[in-house]
């Protein structure tokens, strides 16, 4: 390969490279900016909330969660946002580079294309042009030099055009550049905003937490006693799911021992369905913010105590309504003592469950469809939250819901 191709190659490999560093940097921020509207979003959900429920007298465990979670979206808030603000300062300075490569370039392009119409200048009276042509030895060198003639003026027009184009290119890179220092003031100046309510909601959270250290003892009492009804919930729920597969089975003529459905095709096939819509499920509910998600957690007021959640807790408005995330059959209606009804939907393999009802709209053995409601999330009178717990199992084995419903 010669030089001048060597040198075509690498200068198209520079400009892929740089293409695509530019590409993903604008799918970044892109990515960053729709992070930090939802947050915003949750924020301003989180704070309608606590209005709808101002009048009311929630418990210090409650209020100790609102403050915790409220504290962590302003902190991945702040963090997105400076994520934002850094990309946009590295964007600045490849501008600013860019800019100063432009500026040399055209100060380069107007020395030539100068020097060129001073050339141009000395030599375009017709009688010079003439006496060039008809100075040529042959017609040959004649032609030669008419085509020179030519290609010198057309060389002019480009090179022309190449300054044009360079000082628009320029303006742009300008004009782009105070967009990103105006768009990385504003970041900043909102970010600021945030700082000022977190450190508020920090100060509001260190007050109750030293009022409720003076009481620890009694929280832990409660916090134990709220663990075990969540797992005397958890346990009905498991012997249901267990009734439910030694029917299937039985219906089947398998093992009724079996700790696996024996799903006739049809149930295969809303298995492989509901598998295939995992991270695109719909919310339980129209509007609501997690409370406490997945997993085995310490808890936030006595971090010692540790609370095992199957699911999660959504908190939603007054009279929310509540729909079946997928379309399936309702395996279960209960009502236990002390306990507000829950709802269990089995697609397939799978089984959903809706907790703390205050109204029920399905029966055992109804067939539902995505998004029908089945009922209405309990507001409890005196604190006025509305919590839904929700979870979803594989047969027995809970699953992770933020895994499955959309951006949860």
């Amino acid at each position: 390969m010669n030089t001048k191709k060597t040198y075509k190659v690498l200068t198209l490999l520079v400009f892929c490279l740089c293409f695509a560093l530019g590409f993903s940097q604008n799918n970044k921020q892109k990515e960053l900016e729709t992070r930090r509207q939802e947050l915003r979003r949750e924020i301003q959900k989180i704070n309608e909330l606590r209005l709808e429920n101002k009048s009311k007298e929630k418990s210090q465990l409650s209020l100790i969660e609102d403050f915790n979670y409220k504290i962590n979206v302003l902190n991945n808030l702040i963090k997105v946002t400076n994520q934002q603000a850094n990309l946009i300062t590295r964007e600045i300075s490849s501008n600013q580079k860019k800019i100063t490569k432009l500026r040399d370039e055209l100060k380069q392009l107007k020395e030539d294309y100068a020097a060129m119409i001073v050339k141009s200048y000395k030599s375009k009276n017709q009688q010079s042009r003439i006496m060039f042509l008809l100075s040529s030895n042959d017609f040959k060198q004649a032609y030669k030099r008419l085509q020179y003639i030519k290609q010198y003026s057309d060389h002019q027009k480009q090179q022309g055009e190449t300054i044009k184009a360079k000082t628009k290119e320029l303006q742009d890179i300008n004009t782009n550049l105070l967009k990103q220092k105006e768009a990385k003031q504003k970041l900043i100046a909102e970010n600021r905003e945030t700082q000022k309510s977190l450190e508020a909601e920090r100060k509001q959270h260190q007050v109750l937490m030293q009022s409720i250290k003076k009481n620890i003892n009694l929280y832990t009492t409660q916090i134990k006693n709220r663990e075990r009804e969540a797992r005397r919930i958890d346990a009905e729920i498991d012997k249901i799911i267990k009734a439910a597969i030694a029917k299937s089975n039985k219906k089947a003529g398998k093992s009724t021992s079996s700790k696996t459905f024996a799903l006739t095709p049809a149930g295969k096939a809303l298995a492989k369905d509901f598998e295939s819509n995992k991270g695109k499920l719909g919310w339980p509910v129209e509007k609501g913010i997690v409370k406490v998600r997945y997993g085995t957690q310490p808890h936030p007021i006595n971090r010692s105590l540790t609370i095992k959640s199957n699911g999660v807790r959504i908190a939603t408005e007054k009279n929310a309504k509540v729909r079946a995330v997928f379309s399936g059959e309702v395996i279960g209606v209960v009502a236990m003592k002390n306990i507000n009804p829950l709802v269990m939907i089995r697609h397939g393999n799978y089984i959903t469950t809706y907790k703390n009802l205050s109204k029920v709209y399905v029966k055992e053995g109804d067939k539902v469809t995505t998004k029908q409601e089945i009922g209405e999330v309990f507001t409890n009178k005196r604190t006025g939250e509305t919590i839904l717990s929700f979870s979803i199992s594989k047969e027995s084995s809970t699953q992770n819901p933020a895994s499955w419903i959309y951006k949860m």
